[in-house]
Parts: structure tokens; C-alpha cells; sequence
């Protein structure tokens, strides 16, 4: 028996590949197959099972065009309903790999198909729990994404998690591996760890939803303080069910080469959103007009998903040249699938053919301390608001980056302001999003505030002022 996990780090996202004796098994894979499949061939086994641990929101599967290429079926647990051909596996049903066994335990809640997959070893031995979004380490799935599709509150999907776990997880032996779906940096939670397998023993002891003193107490903890979904998710969730266009499409598609002669017609006649993924330091010093910059060396995808919001936004790519197969993967990942080409030669093509070019001023801590006059000058910090209560400008206002959406509209175009985040990268986004809807008024600060709080004597504290928080 071999049981790796294969985890994806900008989704932080756990796939496992699972074999017993000449067979084996996939657990939520990833959009992309091919690496499965060659896995596969060089070690000599036969797809037998694709599991899914339920209808995903923060990513699109793989399970479809794994399922078209190697023949295995693809497995979900009950109330589970996709528009495509799928083994609906009852509450304990179980599937053999080998020499071992997969049980399935229906565990509603955090969506109502979610179900674990309990492996039982040669030996009869309950070994380990690939627990997608029901347990997390340090955390259990939030229970608001399914609310409309159930038409149900997220109290009543709370009380049926609480079920779910106290009846299916705890019972379980406290030496049993926890392989969860997801770690910390995703949107599908709000405690999680750094770490990505532990035992369910050290859960039970310090897991804070395990740790409840009754059901009521239980809702109240896993519901407070969530934060609104990203807008994509609604979408995964409909590709994941419904079904989408091969992976293979979507990356001959994108990786079209676009001359720069052609780039901007190509833009203008087909709506397309214009996507630089190079580092933010590269994008302010020259870009084409219009780019969005989200860097690839980040939370590329879920940024991505949080900013464009609609998966099928026509998307034309500026990235490094040489990352172009990487950039359309990482969309694809998400469900970004209309992708139209990318710009033949990179920035540097575009600039030495002379056409227009634009930049963001961006200024350094040190000018920032120069520039900086308290009680005059206007500061927007768009970090999280976790970030912001720990330490911040003195009367900076705090715009999260998640909610520019809604806070762009409060913005005098005749008021200049400083922006920064926490090193750079968010700020950035910001900044290009701010230049193509025709803001200019501001000054975007390098390094962000770990670049401030270290060089300079702007004043700083953490003391919250909500009407700061609010608006400007």
C-alpha cells in the first residue's frame, strides 16, 4: 500500500493517489491530468476509482477528463447529483483497491453530498481519513457555501456538520492519519494549519470545533466571523457538477501566440481583459495600458478568481516568457477557461515596437517618510482587517483588497493618497485596477508596510478606528 498526497500550495489544495496491489485510486484531483497519468504508467498500475469528496467551489476537478482518459468511474457519496455519469455511493458503501478498502462516510454539512473516505489497510486496520472539507487541521469546513443549493440556513448546515463529525469522525481511533482537502490559505475555512496530515487524536485534543461544549456552542463558533465567498466559487461549483471542456482545449487555446500588431485589436474587438502576470516590481515600471496585475509568484489563482470574478471573462495574458503554459494552467485551475492567447514576446516585445506604455508611481519607504504629513496626508492600507487591528499607519483607512469592488465607488478622484499592503503585491493589484477604471490620485508604497514599519519613523499603532475601517 502507498498513500502520497500531492499538495498544490497557491490553492492550498490536497490531492491523493492511493495504491494497493497493481491498482489504485485518486482522491479530488487536480484540473490538469497528464501528470497522473504518466504517475500512472510508470508505476505500473490501473486507475481503478476517482473519488470526490464533494462538489468543489475553490477549484475545478480533474475527474472528468481523468475519468474520459483512463476509463476509471468516478465516485461520489449520497445526495451527491452530476449532470454526467458517476457511481452515487450509499452512506458505508465500500470500494476495493487492491488489497485494501475505501469506506465512504456520508458526512453532510459542509455541503450536502461532502463525504470521507476511510482507508482500511490489508490488515482490517482503520488506517487514514481523507476528510476533504468536513475536517480541516485546526478547522472544519465552512457550512455558508452550500445555504441556497440545500435551501437551508447556515445554522442548520452548522447543526448538521456538528452531526456529521460527533457520529462519523470522532468514533474513529485516535491513531487514524487525517488527509484533508485543504490547508491554511484557503478560502474554504478560517483556522487552519500550516500543516497538511496529522493524526485525528491531536485534533480531537486541539481542533477548537471538535472542542465545543454542545451542538449550540458548535454553530456558533464555526459561523462566527466568516467572511463573504470569493465570487467564483458559485461557478467551480457549476462546472464541478455540470461539466466543463477538456483541459487539453482550454491550453491549446491559450497558449496562441498574439504578435503585438495584433494584441490590442485582438483586445478591443473581443472585450477581453488584458491579465499581466509578471512580479509587481516589473509590472510598475512599464505595462500595457489597461493590464490587470496579478503575479503569478503569489496567490496567483485565488486572487484571480476574487478580482475577475466571472470564469468566462475573455482573457489575453503579458506573462514572463517561458511561464505561459503555467499561467493558462494555474486559470484552468479555477475555471478561467477563456483564455484567447498570450502576448508573443512579453512586454519587452510590445515596448520595442513602440507602442504605448503606461507605470505607477510607486515610491519607497524613505520617500514615504518624506512625503508623509500626519494629520494631512491620506493613507489606504488594503491588507486584511486581521492585519490592519495588529499594526498599521496612524489613521491609515483600511480597504481590504477582497472588497475593492465596493469601496472604489468612495474614492475623490481629486484627493491624493498613499496605498500600500504588507509587502507589495496586493497593492499592486490594486494600483492596476485603480489605473484602468481612471484613477491616477495616488502614490502606491514599495514593499508595503513590512518595509515601512522597518525603515522608517512613520507612526504607527494598533489601535482600530472602525469609522477608519469603513470609509473614506
Amino acid at each position: 500500500m502507498h498513500v502520497e498526497q500531492i499538495y498544490t500550495g497557491c490553492l492550498a489544495q490536497g490531492a491523493y493517489y492511493i495504491t494497493s496491489n497493481g491498482e489504485a485510486a485518486i482522491i479530488d484531483p487536480l484540473r490538469e491530468t497528464q501528470p497522473y497519468i504518466q504517475r500512472l504508467e510508470k508505476d505500473g498500475v490501473k486507475l481503478k476509482y476517482i473519488f470526490e469528496t464533494h462538489f468543489h467551489a475553490d477549484f475545478v476537478s480533474g475527474h472528468l477528463d481523468l475519468s474520459k482518459k483512463t476509463g476509471a468511474p468516478i465516485v461520489y457519496g449520497p445526495n451527491a447529483n452530476p449532470e454526467f455519469e458517476a457511481v452515487i455511493a450509499k452512506d458505508n458503501q465500500e470500494f476495493k483497491i487492491g488489497n485494501i478498502t475505501l469506506r465512504v462516510l456520508h458526512t453532510p454539512g459542509h455541503t450536502m453530498e461532502s463525504s470521507c473516505y476511510l482507508l482500511i489497510d490489508e490488515n482490517g486496520k482503520e488506517t487514514a481519513l481523507f476528510s476533504g472539507d468536513t475536517l480541516f487541521l485546526g478547522d472544519v469546513g465552512r457550512p455558508d457555501l452550500a445555504q441556497k443549493a440545500a435551501n437551508m440556513t447556515q445554522e442548520d448546515l452548522a447543526g448538521l456538520l456538528y452531526d456529521s463529525l460527533m457520529n462519523k469522525i470522532m468514533p474513529l481511533p485516535d491513531d487514524v492519519i487525517v488527509y484533508p482537502a485543504h490547508g491554511a490559505g484557503s478560502a474554504c475555512g478560517k483556522n487552519m494549519m500550516k500543516e497538511t496530515v496529522d493524526t485525528l487524536g491531536n485534533q480531537k485534543k486541539m481542533n477548537y470545533a471538535l472542542n465545543q461544549p454542545n451542538k449550540e456552542a458548535f454553530i456558533q463558533a464555526v459561523t462566527d466571523g466568516l467572511t463573504p465567498p470569493p465570487g467564483y466559487f458559485g461557478m467551480n461549483v457549476a462546472m464541478n457538477k455540470k461539466g466543463y471542456q477538456s483541459f487539453d482545449k482550454v491550453l491549446n487555446q491559450g497558449m496562441t501566440a498574439i504578435k503585438p500588431a495584433e494584441f490590442e485589436t485582438v483586445a478591443e474587438s473581443t472585450g477581453a481583459l488584458i491579465l499581466d502576470t509578471r512580479n509587481h516590481s516589473d509590472f510598475a515600471l512599464g505595462f500595457v495600458p489597461q493590464s490587470i496585475n496579478i503575479g503569478l509568484n503569489g496567490d496567483f489563482a485565488p486572487w484571480v478568481g476574487a478580482m475577475i470574478v466571472d470564469v468566462n471573462q475573455p482573457i489575453l495574458l503579458v506573462t514572463e516568457p517561458g511561464r505561459e503554459e503555467e499561467t493558462v494552467t494555474r486559470l484552468s485551475r479555477v475555471g478561467f477557461d477563456n483564455i484567447l492567447g498570450f502576448l508573443d514576446g512579453g512586454f519587452d516585445a510590445w515596448k520595442e515596437a513602440g507602442y504605448e506604455t503606461d507605470t505607477v508611481r510607486r515610491i519607497t519607504p524613505a520617500e514615504f517618510e518624506v512625503q508623509f504629513k500626519k494629520g494631512e496626508s491620506i493613507v489606504i492600507d488594503v491588507r486584511k482587517e486581521s492585519e490592519y487591528a495588529a499594526e498599521h499607519v496612524e489613521d491609515a483607512y483600511n480597504k481590504p483588497l477582497a472588497y475593492i469592488n465596493d469601496w472604489i465607488k468612495d474614492i475623490n478622484p481629486a484627493e491624493h493618497f498613499f496605498m500600500h499592503c504588507a509587502g507589495g503585491y496586493r497593492s499592486m493589484i490594486a494600483a492596476s485596477i485603480l489605473q484602468a477604471r481612471g484613477f491616477r490620485n495616488f502614490t502606491e508604497i514599495e514593499g508595503g508596510f513590512s518595509a515601512i514599519s522597518k525603515t522608517t519613523n512613520v507612526p504607527k499603532t494598533d489601535y482600530v478606528c472602525q469609522s477608519k475601517m469603513m470609509k473614506i
